[in-house]
């Protein structure tokens, strides 16, 4: 009997899909639109995120437009932005909004990149906590007389295969991540 991996592989997927969410969150020097996916704006007695009442363009390496869609929202914008304190200059001119990314310095380099290798470090964590849950079912099963032994010694294979691929994938996120640092 094989054993199901689809729950697990969706979990890696998750996981994966947390990591590039989190490291995106890790501000560098160059502008990106998702600095800003978790800045939300009162507008109309409501809190919407700022991408929800606004357009976000990137106009320069440094620097972000972002355009509400009713001129009136402009100044509630800014002060959201000002407020979700992501160390942006956030200025309004006639055009919008405009987001600037300060120069990085060393250290902060060096403190952007221990921070990305710790929610590198994180998602690893979790993964093997997954691989752990679905080892020890594994071994269950064989226990209960589910599934011979040959077969677990093979969903063990299978699922550190798994494992190792994932851990790649986290791997390669991490480095684009310090080359973007760096640069």
């Amino acid at each position: 009997m094989a054993y199901n991996f689809k729950p697990f592989e969706k979990k890696i997927v998750d996981i994966a899909e947390r990591l590039a969410r989190d490291l995106t969150g890790v501000r560098t020097g160059r502008a990106t639109p998702a600095i800003l996916d978790t800045v939300s704006v009162e507008i109309y007695g409501t809190r919407m995120p700022v991408t929800q009442v606004a357009t976000i363009s990137v106009e320069d390496p440094r620097t972000l437009r972002v355009s509400p869609w009713d001129a009136g929202n402009a100044k509630e914008v800014e002060k959201a932005i000002t407020a979700a304190n992501l160390g942006l200059s956030v200025g309004a001119d006639e055009k919008g909004i405009r987001v600037s990314f300060p120069e990085l310095t060393s250290e902060r380099r060096v403190s952007l990149l221990k921070l990305a290798k710790e929610k590198v470090e994180e998602a690893r964590t979790t993964l093997r906590g997954a691989r752990d849950e679905i080892w020890s079912d594994i071994q269950t099963l064989e226990r209960e007389g589910k599934m011979p032994e040959d077969d677990k010694f093979r969903a063990k294979d299978d699922m550190q295969k798994r494992v190792d691929a994932a851990g790649k994938q986290f791997e390669e996120m991490l480095s684009r991540k310090e080359k973007e640092i760096a640069s």
